[in-house]
């Protein structure tokens, strides 16, 4: 089966000066009629060198926001550049040479899996799709990682990838360090309570193509992070919005920093002391707008459990209530809706349901008919929902 990807399209599109209608999206959802054009509040950014305040600037900016940038992270800049270097070369290569590490689209293939290079092929409710192209890989554990998926050209691909997934074992260990600490925990105890030295990184590697229509389109439309955290190294072309105060506002890259999403798994946790922050991917008319973001979760097969803590004194579910995914789907984009702090139950949709509290997804946001409609989703499905 021949799949049409977006960077293709787009050399098409820019001929016509126009997209295909299923890239086009509802009015509630266009940038260009709902980004906030106003004076926009900050996402925070924070020192990652400011021991003395860190676990309360980072509890503060997880709780008010679930999104906020870090700077002085200490991962060399040299190995970060070398990870947007080989991810680009990645994506400039002949389409022939991308497509031998495609996802496959056969049932029965023993190389069937969320990893690869892709493209969303669903279809949203309204029969839309996002302006983006992706690869996506398994960094760690090592025991986890499936090299088939991993692109030998360029050739320092696989190098680069694993120097960057060494270096950010610190920056998630002290993120999730400040939270436990900041919600009266003992440093560890998120961290183990999500697996401890088992937690998987995934990397996503997200192509935006340059689009001739960009305030109709979006990359990824409104959703949030199903992992712990998100971890996101952006190029220099902007197009991350959170959405704050009843508006759509861009978080302004700083030069050299992280940017951090809180993810479902922690507002969970936390009782919803911690936010996950409802977020979208616009893109660009004259620029490639590329982003690195590495999803931090549990092992698959991992119980997730509320860790002693105050906050979650009030819990009465397992964490077999959090292992099948729901997506919440509000009538629209200006009224989006969060996870309950109360406890969740199984859903009893029709649809197939896996136990994948680990996986990394997101709850999008779309018309409905019902404002408030739940609906279970397996691991194939969310495979194509980060952003």
């Amino acid at each position: 089966m021949e799949v049409d990807r977006v960077q293709a399209i787009a050399s098409d599109s820019f001929s016509t000066g126009t997209i295909p209608p299923e890239y086009i999206r509802q009015e509630n959802e266009q940038p260009g009629i709902t980004t906030f054009k106003g004076q926009q509040p900050e996402v925070p950014v924070i020192d990652f060198a400011n021991e003395e305040k860190l676990v309360e600037l980072i509890l503060d900016a997880s709780s008010k926001w679930g999104v906020f940038q870090i700077v002085n992270h200490v991962i060399p800049k040299e190995v970060i550049n070398r990870l947007q270097k080989v991810g680009k070369e990645f994506f400039e290569l002949p389409k022939e040479d991308k497509e031998l590490y495609a996802k496959s689209l056969r049932e029965n293939d023993s190389k069937n899996s969320v990893e690869g290079y892709g493209t969303k092929l669903q279809k949203e409710a309204e029969g839309k799709r996002g302006w983006v192209d992706h690869l996506f890989n398994m960094i760690w554990p090592p025991s986890a990682i499936d090299y088939r998926f991993w692109p030998k050209n360029p050739p320092d691909y696989r190098e680069a990838t694993e120097e960057y997934a060494k270096h950010l074992h610190n920056v998630v260990h002290k993120v999730l360090g400040s939270i436990s600490l900041g919600l009266g925990l003992e440093e560890n105890e998120l961290k183990y309570a999500m697996g401890g030295d088992d937690l998987v990184y995934n990397l996503k590697i997200n192509y935006y193509p340059p689009c001739p229509c960009p305030d109709l389109a979006l990359g990824v439309p409104a959703h949030t992070d199903m992992c712990a955290i998100t971890i996101l190294v952006p190029n220099e072309v902007q197009g991350l919005r959170a959405y704050e105060e009843g508006h759509w506002v861009d978080v302004k890259y700083v030069a050299n920093a992280l940017v951090v999403h809180i993810g479902d798994q922690i507002e969970i946790l936390s009782n919803g002391r911690c936010r996950s922050m409802l977020h979208r991917s616009t893109v660009n008319k004259e620029n490639t707008r590329m982003s690195w973001p590495v999803f931090v979760e549990p092992p698959a097969d991992r119980h997730v459990f509320s860790p002693s803590l105050p906050v979650a004194a009030d819990a009465s579910s397992s964490a077999a209530d959090f292992r099948d995914c729901k997506v919440y789907t509000p009538s629209y984009v200006e009224d989006p809706i969060h996870i309950s702090t109360q406890p969740s139950k199984r859903p009893t949709s029709s649809l197939d349901t896996s136990s994948h509290e680990g996986l990394c997804g997101s709850k999008s946001t779309r018309s409905s008919g019902d404002p408030f409609k739940e609906c279970a989703t397996n691991m194939s499905r969310l495979s194509e929902m980060h952003i």
